[in-house]
């Protein structure tokens, strides 16, 4: 049941990090869910340095919010190599 959770929240937070980088066009569900997952990852590992825990196994707000976190900072670094800038 945990990875159908993940999946779930990583496609919601895959597609609002998608609008608040203005990529929502471009990209289909499939890859929001990749990106939302992989973000999730990637800011449970940042905010983890920090002293702050935040889970997606278990939905919750604040795991919801580190995986659109974790996206938007995904899809920053993707425009950054891409594009030359952030946006």
């Amino acid at each position: 049941m945990g990875w159908i959770v993940a999946l779930i929240v990583g496609g919601i937070a895959g597609w609002l990090a998608s609008m608040v980088m203005n990529r929502d066009n471009s990209m289909g569900i499939m890859l929001n869910i990749i990106v939302g997952c992989v973000g999730s990852v990637l800011g449970n590992l940042l905010l983890n340095q920090f002293g702050i825990a935040g889970s997606v196994q278990n939905f919750s707000l604040t795991g919801l919010l580190v995986a659109v976190l974790g996206a938007v900072v995904l899809l920053g670094i993707v425009n950054l190599v891409r594009r030359g800038s952030v946006r």
